[in-house]
């Protein structure tokens, strides 16, 4: 597959308009419905800024790499949480980036609770065991000593509670203006540290 070239935010916004109607393989909502539930959901709960931020573009990696459909369908982990925090990682600090890129792994760490696995989607079954199962052991204590592992533990819950067909919260552009605030924010502060 051919990757997707993004420059600019603008090209981001515009990857979720053309292909955020495109529906996840045993899922019942689309990319850009999930990516808006799980925002919701987290400012809902209070998260800051870079949280909503992180929860919206949780999942960009899957329409960064221009596969059609999901992946996971083909048996093919597309790594889709590395891809993102790696290209976000150009306009944003790690308290978004970090998150994302752990998402995957807190999910796995989850897994261990009989409930959180039953209460699992399809694609979130399946994409599970290409991802290699639940975490247990050294590495799952690995995950908890890392410093965003809370914070990707809360984005995993927002976003296997963000599958609702025909819930609408929040339109892009509403979200959109979070993400461009944040920014706004990480170019000031790059702007005014010391050298």
């Amino acid at each position: 597959m051919t990757a997707i070239e993004i420059e600019s935010l603008h090209d981001l916004y515009a990857l979720l308009q053309r292909r955020g109607d495109e529906q996840y393989t045993g899922e019942p909502v689309t990319h850009r419905a999930h990516a808006l539930q799980c925002a919701w959901l987290a400012a809902r709960a209070g998260a800051p800024d870079t949280m909503v931020v992180a929860a919206l573009l949780h999942d960009i990696g899957h329409l960064l790499s221009g596969w059609p459909g999901t992946p996971s369908a083909d048996g093919i982990d597309d790594r889709h949480e590395d891809t993102g925090a790696w290209l976000l990682s150009r306009w944003f600090g790690p308290e978004v980036t970090e998150p994302i890129r752990l998402h995957v792994p807190a999910k796995r760490v989850l897994a261990a609770e009989p409930a959180y696995c039953r209460a699992l989607s399809e694609d979130s079954q399946r994409s599970l065991r290409l991802q290699g199962g639940v975490l247990t052991g050294p590495a799952r204590e690995a995950f908890f000593a890392r410093p965003y592992a809370q914070a990707a533990l809360a984005l995993r819950r927002w976003d296997e509670a963000a599958k609702k067909p025909g819930i609408a919260r929040w339109e892009l552009k509403e979200a959109w203006a979070v993400v461009e605030q944040v920014h706004a924010r990480v170019r000031r502060f790059a702007n005014t540290a010391p050298a």
